[in-house]
């Protein structure tokens, strides 16, 4: 009898934390699905729909006059092209340097290592605006520590170019390289020291085994690194808006969509714009703007997965 009660209660607690989970994920996945379903909603709406009562999720006209709208202002598959570009290079350059700085602080043991890591830990933490002052009259009047005026007679302006941003990447400063170099640590911690000595012992040098043999055992933190720069850079608005201010990209281009927008649909006047409607374009433009990533998720989320449990990112 007494067994039974304790078996009927224990059966009810873990029906009411499978309901409170049930509840949990339900609540979360509202909360992250909610924005995209009411721009899918907004986006295939008619005009008219924005001013029925009866409209809310579901529309009463269907069109695709904002795709249409949104591609043209926005100038969508060159732009698509230029921020792909963009993003690809400057996560391929940001993953080999950062795994290169990683490496060197797992493994390669120097006087003041610790006191730079810490600089790098600390980049984390350091608002990006704090310094971005400096860092943009450096690329403004690129000097190259003097060298490049000494060549060429004047500095060099790299603003409204990619170079700011292959050039943060190639030394490991670009956005949130912090973090990425300590994941790189971290996993190259985690590989037994023995199988670096079994590569000296057989002649191979530093970089022979970490080419060889340390980066091909990384492929979950490199898949790691590389999912999160290329999304992070996909959707920088601050950086990019800063230093590529006329090239069309995606960040430039959703800013400016508004305004872009007013003067395509008032012909120039500003104050005749219906402000609904340009909400409803400019909300379609943003789905076209996350719409590669939702794609790029759809077909390599198993492998994000995996790899951010191998990195040991959630613990």
């Amino acid at each position: 009898m007494i067994f039974a009660r304790l078996l009927s209660a224990e059966s009810w607690k873990r029906g009411l934390w499978s309901f409170v989970r049930l509840a949990l994920i339900v609540g979360l996945s509202f909360v992250i699905l909610y924005p995209i379903l009411q721009k899918i909603s907004t986006a295939i709406k008619d005009k008219t729909d924005l001013y029925s009562p009866i409209v809310v999720w579901i529309p009463a006209h269907y069109t695709l006059d904002n795709f249409k709208q949104a591609i043209s202002i926005m100038d969508y598959w060159h732009t698509l092209l230029n921020t792909f570009v963009l993003s690809s290079s400057t996560t391929i350059l940001t993953a080999a340097s950062c795994a290169l700085a990683g490496y060197g602080f797992a493994r390669l043991k120097f006087r003041g290592s610790g006191l730079l890591f810490g600089g790098v830990v600390l980049t984390i933490m350091v608002p990006p605006t704090t310094i971005l002052i400096p860092i943009y009259l450096n690329l403004k009047d690129f000097t190259l520590m003097g060298i490049i005026p000494l060549l060429t007679g004047k500095s060099l302006n790299l603003l409204n170019t990619y170079w700011p941003f292959i050039l943060t990447s190639i030394t490991a400063n670009s956005l949130k390289a912090g973090l990425y170099i300590f994941i790189f640590r971290q996993f190259f911690r985690g590989i037994p020291k023995e199988v670096e000595e079994a590569a000296y012992m057989d002649g191979a040098g530093v970089g022979q085994t970490f080419l060889r043999i340390m980066l091909p055992n990384a492929v979950p933190a490199i898949v790691t690194v590389t999912l999160f720069s290329f999304v992070w850079q996909w959707n920088d608005s601050f950086f990019t808006t800063t230093y590529l201010t006329s090239s069309k990209v995606m960040s430039t281009q959703l800013s400016s969509l508004p305004y872009n927008l007013s003067i395509f649909l008032s012909g120039g006047e500003n104050s005749k714009a219906d402000p609904f409607y340009m909400s409803m374009v400019q909300d379609t433009g943003i789905l076209l703007a996350i719409l590669p990533l939702i794609i790029l998720y759809l077909f390599v989320q198993r492998y994000f997965v995996e790899s951010i449990e191998r990195t040991g990112l959630v613990g």
